[in-house]
C-alpha cells in the first residue's frame, strides 16, 4: 500500500533534535499530527545513519505515516522506506525507481521551476516540493518561489504538491488554500526544546491542513 503525501511533512535535522533523544522528538511530532516524516542526515556517519533510519521507519509504521529518505537511496533500500526525496544534485529519478520498486514513493525538489515539476511526473515521479517560499533558517540562500507558481502548478500537475521554506502556522494557510497538499516543516516544529513543545508545534500545523 502507498501511504499519501499530504498534511503535515516533517524534515528531521540534527543540528536541532538531540541524538539522544531522537526517537522521542519525532515521536512528539507524530502524536501532534505529522502525516510524513523525512529523515535527512547530512553527515557521513553511515552506522548513526542506519540506526536512526530503521528506529524511525518500526515508529512511522506504528503511527501509519509513510518514512521517506532525504537524498540516500542506498539507505532507503537498506531499511526498506516507504520512499526518497531527491534534489537536483542527487540520484536519478529513474535509477532511483529501479533500485527501489515500483511503489516506492519518489519526490523530487522543483525549487520554483514548473517545468522541472512536469519533467519529473513524465520521469514517475509520486509528488513534488516547491520553494522556498519565505525566508528559511535552514537553506537561507534557497530560491524564492511565488504562491502564483502553486496556483499554477495545481492547474497543471494532479500529482502531491509539498510546499516548503519558512512556513509557520501564521503563513501557512495562503499555501493550502493556492493548491498545497503538504507543508513540510524542520524549524517550525524540531526547534523547539521538549516533546511537549514540539507536539503543540505540530499540532498547530495539523490544525491547519484540516
Amino acid at each position: 500500500m502507498t501511504l499519501p503525501i499530504q498534511g503535515l511533512y516533517v524534515i528531521t535535522d540534527s543540528q536541532l533534535i538531540n541524538e539522544n533523544n531522537f526517537i522521542q522528538i519525532v515521536e512528539a511530532a507524530l502524536l501532534g499530527g505529522a502525516k510524513v516524516v523525512q529523515y535527512r542526515e547530512k553527515s557521513d556517519d553511515q552506522q548513526k545513519k542506519l540506526t536512526q533510519a530503521t528506529a524511525l521507519k518500526a515508529l512511522c509504521h506504528q503511527y501509519t505515516v509513510p518514512l521517506i529518505i532525504n537524498d540516500d537511496v542506498d539507505l532507503a533500500q537498506q531499511v526498506q522506506a516507504d520512499g526518497v526525496h531527491l534534489g537536483k544534485q542527487d540520484a536519478d529519478l529513474s535509477k532511483a525507481r529501479a533500485q527501489l520498486s515500483a511503489q516506492a514513493i519518489i519526490g523530487i525538489s522543483c525549487y520554483n521551476q514548473l517545468n522541472l515539476a512536469k519533467q519529473a511526473i513524465d520521469n514517475g515521479a509520486d509528488y513534488v516540493a516547491f520553494g522556498r517560499f519565505f525566508p528559511s533558517k535552514t537553506k537561507p540562500n534557497a530560491v524564492p518561489a511565488s504562491v502564483d507558481l502553486l496556483r499554477q502548478a495545481r492547474q497543471q500537475l494532479t500529482c502531491p504538491i509539498v510546499a516548503i521554506g519558512g512556513i509557520t502556522p501564521e503563513n501557512g494557510r495562503q499555501l493550502l488554500q493556492s493548491g498545497a497538499d503538504s507543508l513540510a516543516v524542520i524549524n517550525g516544529v524540531f526547534a523547539e526544546s521538549s516533546p511537549q513543545a514540539v507536539q503543540t508545534a505540530a499540532h498547530r500545523y495539523f490544525q491547519l491542513t484540516l
